[in-house]
């Protein structure tokens, strides 16, 4: 999914760092922007005689609005918030760069159908320099040939419906494993309760991490690992070693960099916070492990591939590329196979755990909704057998919670940053070459004109006329949670695989409710405040309570 394209900080911008650090970036960006200045005055004096989209108020000098969007904020309430005050078009100055912001369903349209093409670009990052290798990793990559290829082969042959049928097995055993675990843990400490009523307590966002990390690990190189850091085994330990950095590349995908705030040339002169040089090091951690996951597979028998079944995506993308000097679009063959399990890597895992959360925190605050969905498994499954995926088309009620999930909490609550890269008009205001683009999903989809009290939980609209009929192809511009177009997450059906199962799984299987001091907090069961960063994730983890409510014959076969 579109998760890695984010300028803003994580924890609060440079103000954080000090007074001196603030000064120093303000004297590059004041000699950058006397440079600049010079050069395009001509440029400037005539565009000024087309009208732009209002400019939110509070910009300075030089760093524009970069002071307004920090302060612990996630970045897309502060976006909601400058809508409420100049409506869903408006521009903000991100030190030399200029960027349009759109909340409004129309607005959308244009940008992402009309002119779908003019935007479908994305800017030169730091993230994508440095941890993408050098915008290889094609949810970072430019608009081009290359960017189109290795698209079409995500879509075609990794992500294909064929493809994700013959790799069903990886998911419905990651999902049992994780049904066994919870069973085990609650086994193990009511070994001394004689009616095994006790529920008992585990971390579940811990838990749906490891889980979507080893499905996607294992169909992109055939890897997984126990969780255990104590008994890790040497092939664990490199799944372990991935994890880590990725998190970290997650988390630096999403904090501003200073050098992005300034013209391309002067990139390499400005890493006053030091998170170029964390990109570097998080790049040569996950490139290790990936490159010994890539040797593993070029050196793999040749008989293992003789019934052209490949086992996994890495196997698929070697067999795609099979001349190892050849270059891609300038890109070494290795580097685009790299790149691409990285990408898949780091859309899949973290946005896929956030979402099945999200859905669980929402239902342990609305247990009516919760026993509405276990009632209908109970009449379409029953209690003598594990909901399989391919009776979720069945489970009308569940599929309008994940919708409704997927509508408060979208997994990228902003678009990616996208780069016009023509001169155009949206909403009837002039579009520079070169602006940016960010589009609040989460603003639009709380769109009061679109949708009944916007602000609640109500999987019931996904079952009336006005949106029953919304998917999640992205043609709905008031229901766009993968946003919409040629930069549109193609991983859309592998993600709402794992979440459907997973959930069904999860409310077939186990009783479940929130611990009980959290229950005394703000009125609900469990605090709803989101994280900073790139994705939209919960500020606090979630910690659920358990307690098994199927015949334990039923847990002790898997």
């Amino acid at each position: 999914m579109d998760l890695l394209l984010l300028l803003f900080p994580a924890h609060g911008s440079s103000e954080s760092k000090g007074g001196g650090l603030a000064w120093a970036l303000l004297f590059v960006l004041f000699v950058a922007f006397i440079v600049r200045s010079t050069s395009h005055h001509h440029q400037k004096k005539k565009q000024q005689q087309k009208q732009k989209a209002p400019e939110a108020k509070g910009g300075l000098p030089l760093i524009g609005h970069l002071h307004l969007l920090g302060g612990g904020v996630p970045v897309f309430r502060t976006l909601s918030s400058m809508a409420e005050a100049h409506g869903p078009i408006f521009s903000l100055r991100l030190g030399f760069h200029n960027t349009l912001i759109v909340s409004g369903r129309e607005l959308a349209r244009e940008c992402l159908s009309t002119f779908d093409k003019i935007f479908a670009t994305r800017p030169n990052i730091a993230a994508g320099r440095y941890m993408g290798y050098n915008n290889a990793i094609f949810a970072l990559a430019p608009y081009g040939e290359y960017w189109r290829e290795i698209r079409k082969i995500a879509t075609l042959e990794l992500l294909s419906s064929h493809r994700l049928q013959k790799l069903k097995h990886v998911r419905d055993s990651e999902i049992l494993c994780l049904v066994k675990d919870l069973f085990s843990t609650y086994e193990r400490h009511n070994k001394n309760i004689t009616h095994h009523d006790h529920m008992v307590e585990v971390p579940m966002s811990q838990l749906l991490e490891h889980l979507t990390f080893n499905i996607n690990v294992r169909i992109i190189a055939g890897k997984r690992f126990s969780g255990d850091e104590k008994t890790l085994t040497d092939e664990e330990g490199e799944a372990f070693r991935l994890k880590r950095a990725v998190k970290e590349a997650t988390y630096l995908s999403g904090v501003f960099v200073e050098a992005d705030a300034l013209p391309l040339k002067w990139h390499k002169w400005v890493d006053l916070q030091g998170h170029v040089r964390a990109m570097k090091k998080t790049a040569k951690d996950v490139d290790s492990v990936l490159s010994l996951w890539l040797h593993q597979h070029l050196h793999k028998t040749t008989t293992a591939h003789s019934d052209g079944d490949h086992s996994d995506f890495m196997d698929v993308l070697i067999s795609m590329f099979s001349d190892q000097d050849a270059l891609i679009c300038g890109h070494q063959r290795d580097v685009v196979i790299k790149a691409t399990a990285l990408n898949l890597i780091l859309t899949g895992t973290g946005s896929t755990a956030i979402t099945v959360t999200w859905a669980l925190s929402l239902l342990l605050n609305h247990p009516n909704v919760l026993k509405k969905a276990q009632d209908e498994l109970d009449t379409n499954i029953g209690t003598h057998k594990w909901v399989q995926e391919s009776d979720i088309k069945n489970l009308q009620y569940l599929q309008a919670i994940i919708k409704e999930t997927l509508r408060l909490y979208p997994p990228a609550p902003l678009t990616g940053i996208r780069e016009a890269m023509e001169d155009c008009f949206v909403g009837g205001y002039f579009v520079p070459k070169g602006t940016r683009l960010l589009i609040n999903i989460w603003k639009l989809q709380r769109d009061p004109q679109a949708w009944k009290n916007p602000n609640e939980f109500l999987p019931e609209r996904f079952m009336e006329d006005d949106h029953k009929d919304l998917d999640f192809k992205g043609q709905n511009f008031e229901y766009i949670p993968f946003s919409s177009g040629r930069r549109s997450c193609p991983g859309t059906t592998f993600g709402l695989q794992v979440v459907s199962l997973t959930l069904a799984r999860l409310l077939q299987g186990f009783d479940l409710s929130a611990p009980a001091p959290a229950a005394k907090a703000g009125g609900v069961a469990v605090e709803m405040s989101e994280g900073l960063g790139v994705a939209l994730p919960k500020l606090h983890p979630l910690q659920v309570m358990i307690k098994p409510r199927l015949s334990f014959e039923l847990y002790q076969q898997l």
